[in-house]
């Protein structure tokens, strides 16, 4: 294995000839809890990755090997222990503007309409509410909401409520979304049509996504790149290119590449007795 090709598959980063400046740029990044006794835990790292710009980014890896962590580092919701990242070359200390984070329970606020809901973003940073209602119309429109605008989360579904959170998430305009495990409580039938949906938005939005996920199928089938975490402290296994095409359909699960894909990955979980 040439030295380009071994530093992609131990650290997911590209060659710098192909790619001189990353979108996101996570070097060395390691996070170390204090537990109640007074001693450290180290859940996380040290993870060296390169996330390109527009990728769909998927994360997988055993219970608490640190997929939630790493989100929240890349989010800045909290401080990291070593290690830097950078995202469009300025180093990350704390939230950031110019990302989305969507969770795995929607946390609507019961008292406002999914419409009002959207618009949350924009009360909290007083923007114009006028010109904020169309924007979020407009997005209620790509989750394929806006019939339901006036109604309130008691009366939408899981998944709807859900599609309500990802809208609220991209009203500021993001270029970049984090999803940590946003499918995870939904029903099976449910959760397949809005893997199906969310890689529709990622297209047509054109943002760079990164998912956390426990599943897979659900990994293989949204990702450009599965990165595959190992047990605690979390580090890279493996960072799997996907080459599924744009166009996924269900029907892709039962083929045989999508098996190999699968099959490859999961041997990273058996060897430590981990299951999806």
């Amino acid at each position: 294995m040439t030295p380009e090709a071994r530093d992609q598959t131990v650290t997911g980063r590209m060659p710098e000839a192909a790619q001189a400046r990353p979108f996101i740029r996570i070097d060395g990044l390691e996070k170390t809890y204090r537990s109640q006794d007074g001693g450290n835990i180290r859940a996380l790292g040290p993870i060296s990755l390169d996330i390109r710009e527009q990728e769909f980014l998927t994360i997988v890896g055993p219970s608490g090997c640190g997929k939630s962590t790493l989100l929240k580092l890349l989010a800045g919701l909290i401080p990291r222990s070593s290690g830097s990242i950078a995202m469009r070359g300025q180093a990350v200390f704390g939230p950031q503007q110019d990302i989305g984070v969507v969770f795995q329970s929607p946390v609507l606020l019961p008292w406002r309409t999914a419409v009002e809901n959207v618009m949350l973003p924009a009360a909290v940073n007083k923007l114009d509410m006028a010109r904020s209602k169309v924007r979020a119309l407009d997005l209620l429109s790509m989750v394929g909401l806006r019939d339901f605008q006036a109604k309130y989360p008691n009366e939408l579904s899981g998944g709807m409520q859900q599609r309500v959170a990802i809208a609220r998430a991209l009203m500021h305009e993001p270029s970049t979304l984090l999803m940590d495990e946003p499918f995870g409580a939904l029903d099976a039938m449910t959760r397949e049509n809005m893997n199906v949906e969310i890689r529709r938005l990622w297209a047509e939005a054109g943002k760079t996504v990164v998912f956390v996920t426990h599943s897979i199928p659900e990994a293989v089938f949204l990702g450009t790149r599965v990165l595959v975490l190992s047990n605690r402290p979390g580090q890279i296994a493996e960072v799997v290119d996907v080459d599924l095409g744009d166009d996924r359909t269900l029907d892709l699960v039962a083929s045989d590449v999508f098996g190999t894909y699968t099959r490859r990955i999961r041997r990273h979980f058996n060897a430590c007795g981990a299951i999806e």
